[in-house]
C-alpha cells in the first residue's frame, strides 16, 4: 500500500505545481538530431549527414508524410552547432549562413507549414558544449526574445561552460524571459542532469515549477550498456524522480535510438516500453529516410504511444526485480486501466516468468489482457497463473482493463489497490 500512497502524491501534485505555459501536458513528442547526426558539420563530403537546414528538412518531411506527425511525433529538434561562431551587430544569436542559408525564422514557418514543431538547442554558459557561443546571465532576455522572433516551439538549455551559481540564476530567469515573449515555448533544462540528478543538490519542486521537461541524467549513446544504464539509475531512483513526473513537468532519460546501429529489436522494443512506462519524452535519435521496417513498427506502436501519452501522467514504477533478472514495472492509466512491463535483464535464453495479477497488487476480479507488440488479447483472473516469456534483454508489455464485476464501492470502477484510496464510501 506504500506504493499506492506515493502514486496518489505523484497524481496530486502533478495537477497544481506544473510551469504555467500551458505546454507539453503529455510528454513531447518528436525527433532530435544529436545521437544520430552529433556535431557533424563537414557539408562538402557529407552533405546528407551534415547538420544543415536540408537534414531537417528532410526530417520533417518524412514525420509528415511517413505517418510520424498523426501519431504525435511533432517536434523537429535542432541540437548543438547549428549556430553561427559568432553573434550578430546587435549581439543576437545566428545560424551558420552556411549550413542554413535560409536562417531559423525560415526553418520554423517550413515546420508549421507541415502541422510540426521546432526545437532548438541553447546553453547557459560562456559556450556550448561543442564551442559555439552560449547564453551567459546578461544574454538571457535577449536570447529568450530572439527565440519568440524566430516563432521557435521548443527551447532546450544545456549547461556546459557554466557553474552550480550561475545556473541556480540562470535557469529560473530563462523561464521567466521565454513566459514574458508571449510565445508558447516549452522548455528543456538540463540544470539536473550538471548537479547529479538528486537532491539535496536538485530540487524536483522547483524544476517543475520553471521547466517542463529536464534531463536527469548522462547522454544516451548508441549501445545497450547505456540504454541498460540509464534504466537502473532511472528505477533505482524513483522514490524521488515518479513524483516530480505529471503533466507538464517530465523526467528526461534521453533520446530513442531504435533504427541506429547498437540495439537488437528486442532492445528496441525494452527501451520504447520501458520509456513509455516512465512517461518519458519520446524524441527520436535516427535517419526518418532509412528506418527499417522493424525500427519503424515498434516506434509506431500506437498502444505504446498511447501508454506513454496518457492525460494523467503519472510515471510508473518497478514494483518487482527479481534474482532471476526479471523487472516487473507497473504505470496506472486513466479510465482505470494500467500498463505492465515484464523486462529480462538476462542475456542468455528466453526466460518463462510465473506469477499471477493478485500477486502483482490487483484486486480481485477478471482483467482484459492485450499484449502491446503481439496485439494479442487474453483474459485473466487475478487469482489464475500465468506465464509470460521474455527474451534476452527483451520485454513483455500489457494493457491491462478490468471487466465490470470488478466494480466496487458505489459502482466506481476500481481495478487496483492504489484504487482504493480515490474511495470515499
Amino acid at each position: 500500500m506504500h506504493l499506492a500512497v506515493l502514486l496518489l502524491v505523484s497524481a496530486l501534485s502533478g495537477a497544481t505545481l506544473a510551469l504555467d505555459n500551458g505546454e507539453m501536458r503529455v510528454p513531447p513528442m518528436g525527433w532530435l538530431a544529436w545521437e544520430r547526426f552529433r556535431c557533424d558539420i563537414d557539408c562538402a563530403h557529407d552533405p546528407k549527414n551534415c547538420i544543415s537546414e536540408d537534414l531537417f528538412i528532410d526530417m520533417a518531411d518524412r514525420l509528415s508524410e511517413d505517418g510520424w506527425r498523426e501519431l504525435g511525433y511533432v517536434y523537429v529538434n535542432i541540437d548543438d552547432c547549428w549556430s553561427s561562431m559568432k553573434r550578430d551587430e546587435k549581439g543576437r544569436l545566428q545560424a551558420d549562413p552556411k549550413r542554413f542559408p535560409g536562417g531559423i525564422h525560415k526553418l520554423a514557418r517550413y515546420m508549421h507549414d507541415r502541422g510540426l514543431k521546432l526545437g532548438l538547442y541553447g546553453d547557459l554558459g560562456t559556450h556550448t558544449c561543442g564551442g559555439y557561443p552560449g547564453t551567459t546571465l546578461d544574454k538571457i532576455e535577449l536570447d529568450a526574445q530572439t527565440l519568440a522572433d524566430w516563432e521557435v516551439d521548443m527551447f532546450k538549455f544545456d549547461g556546459c561552460y557554466s557553474n552550480a551559481t550561475e545556473q541556480a540564476k540562470g535557469y529560473p530567469l530563462m523561464s521567466k524571459a521565454l513566459n514574458a515573449t508571449g510565445r508558447p515555448i516549452g522548455y528543456s533544462c538540463s540544470w539536473p542532469a550538471y548537479q547529479g540528478g538528486l537532491p539535496p543538490k536538485v530540487n524536483y519542486t522547483q524544476l517543475g515549477e520553471i521547466c517542463n521537461l529536464w534531463r536527469n541524467y548522462g547522454d544516451i549513446q548508441d549501445s545497450w550498456d547505456s540504454v541498460l544504464n540509464i534504466i537502473d539509475w532511472f528505477f533505482e531512483n524513483q522514490e524521488v524522480l515518479a513524483p516530480a513526473a505529471g503533466p507538464g513537468k517530465w523526467n528526461d532519460p534521453d533520446m530513442l535510438i531504435a533504427g541506429d546501429f547498437g540495439l537488437s529489436m528486442d532492445q528496441s522494443r525494452a527501451q520504447m516500453a520501458l520509456w513509455a512506462i516512465m512517461a518519458a519524452p519520446l524524441f527520436m535519435s535516427n535517419d526518418l529516410r532509412t528506418i527499417s521496417s522493424g525500427a519503424r513498427s515498434i516506434l509506431q506502436n500506437k498502444m505504446a504511444i498511447s501508454i506513454n501519452q496518457d492525460a494523467m501522467g503519472i510515471q510508473g514504477r518497478r514494483i518487482v526485480k527479481e534474482k532471476n533478472g526479471i523487472d516487473v514495472s507497473w504505470r496506472p492509466l486513466s479510465n482505470n486501466a494500467s500498463a505492465l512491463v515484464f523486462f529480462s535483464r538476462r542475456n542468455d535464453m528466453p526466460y518463462r516468468y510465473q506469477t499471477t495479477l493478485g500477486k502483482l497488487n490487483y484486486t480481485a476480479g477478471s482483467y482484459k489482457i492485450y499484449d502491446v507488440f503481439t496485439e494479442k488479447t487474453t483474459t485473466l483472473k487475478d487469482t489464475t497463473g500465468f506465464v509470460v516469456s521474455v527474451n534476452p534483454t527483451g520485454v513483455v508489455m500489457w494493457h491491462v482493463s478490468a471487466f465490470s464485476e470488478c466494480l466496487i464501492k458505489g459502482n466506481r470502477f476500481q481495478p487496483l489497490k492504489i484504487c482504493l484510496l480515490y474511495c470515499s464510501g
